[in-house]
């Protein structure tokens, strides 16, 4: 019963963390895209008010007239809409479900022993510390080497080479799918850290310093860009170890960091064409296309490189003719009743009896014999002669008699 309730909060949690998600990107992109479509207004009243760029807009039937003011409004409003709680909001339900599904049960699915043998209070804090470090480092380049000369070139080599460094240690201490996962939620914690603690405070100091009629250190607006735009290269690579766990066939290749490193580098290339098409469209870039082509291409080539090389016929393991329930049964009592029996039922599922075999029957066949997620990083070591008994049982109609 209790493994019930959790699977409530599971789903309850990862459902909040999605909406808040789609909530703080959906943000993000649309101020980019704000950004990057502004339009020197032409009329004496706004150009008066001191409006640097505007947007028109149609949505829903009604006409939006978008103004950014090149530095302050003559009169600073009293209301003013904050966009911050997206970003915590997500950042705050996604380590809760990090936290429930990988450091609580890191035993399961944060420790790969085939890589690291380590205890899991040790694990645990190895990969907390991911969260911690990383955020230390990519805040010290920023500072660094953020206003110097070529600095953003300088800022995103180095954090690319970093996020490498992270990418390749963490698929070699951890389970390949939690791997995954971690690098995008260091990167995601980067994310929310930079709103929280530079975009959001210098937005915050120059409201002040409006409001009291004292002159605006124009550091903090260029900090807070700086940031954002970070922040908007971050997010399909984000987005992608969010879905990765779905996809075994990534986080279990031989190589998987450089998979994670590949598909990354494709998500912030097309992320790029999108950035660049708004200027272009208003003339003020050249044609983005180079962008996606590179994502695509980049993509493309990862698909091919990682295509599994065909099996002879000869090489593939026969399952049996007839199998007997018996000796599938035999399966499931050695490798699956550790986390599906009567004392834990991961995602309320119980393989201890002929019943509750039958119902999972499907769900068996395609997370052991199909996708190979389970048991998961193999802890208890099946082996290819019992998935495809398992395979060929299911396949014979998954008979319990």
């Amino acid at each position: 019963m209790e493994s019930y309730y959790l699977d409530w909060v599971n789903l309850l949690l990862r459902w909040a963390h999605i909406i808040t998600g789609i909530a703080w990107i959906g943000t993000s992109f649309y101020f980019v895209m704000l950004d990057n479509s502004l339009e020197k207004p032409r009329d004496a009243e706004s150009l008066d008010k001191g409006v640097g760029g505007e947007q028109w807009a149609v949505h829903g039937g009604g006409f939006y007239n978008m103004q950014k003011y090149a530095v302050q409004p003559k009169k600073l409003p009293d209301h003013l809409h904050w966009s911050f709680w997206e970003s915590y909001s997500t950042w705050l339900t996604g380590f809760a479900l990090f936290t429930m599904s990988y450091l609580w049960n890191a035993s399961t699915y944060l420790i790969d022993r085939s890589k690291m043998d380590w205890q899991p209070s040790t694990a645990v804090a190895v990969a907390l510390a991911f969260f911690v470090v990383f955020w230390i480092v990519y805040d010290g380049i920023c500072r660094l080497f953020g206003r110097g000369k070529h600095g953003d070139t300088i800022v995103g080599v180095l954090i690319a080479v970093f996020i490498a460094l992270a990418s390749w240690l963490a698929c070699h201490w951890f389970a390949g799918r939690a791997a995954f996962l971690l690098v995008g939620a260091m990167m995601a914690t980067t994310m929310s850290g930079n709103v929280f603690f530079w975009i959001i405070p210098g937005q915050r100091k120059n409201v002040a310093a409006m409001r009291a009629g004292k002159p605006v250190d124009p550091v903090n607006g260029q900090r807070g860009k700086q940031r954002s735009v970070h922040n908007t290269y971050f997010t399909l690579p984000v987005v992608f170890t969010m879905m990765s766990n779905h996809y075994s066939f990534t986080y279990t290749h031989q190589y998987n960091w450089i998979v994670l490193l590949l598909i990354m580098l494709g998500g912030a290339a097309i992320r790029q064409f999108f950035v660049v098409r708004h200027r272009f469209k208003l003339g003020n870039a050249r044609n983005p296309l180079p962008y996606v082509l590179l994502g695509i291409a980049v993509l493309g080539l990862t698909i091919i490189w990682m295509r599994p090389a065909p099996v002879a016929a000869s090489a593939a393991v026969a399952p049996p003719a007839d199998v007997a329930f018996t000796q599938v049964r035999q399966v499931f009592d050695q490798r699956c009743l550790l986390c599906h029996g009567a004392q834990v039922q991961m995602k309320n599922v119980r393989l201890d009896s002929v019943e509750q075999i039958a119902t999972h029957a499907q769900a068996v066949y395609q997370q052991v014999v199909v996708s190979k997620i389970m048991p998961m990083a193999n802890s208890t070591g099946m082996t290819d002669d019992e998935r495809a008994l398992i395979g060929a049982w299911f396949q014979a109609g998954a008979k319990t008699n």
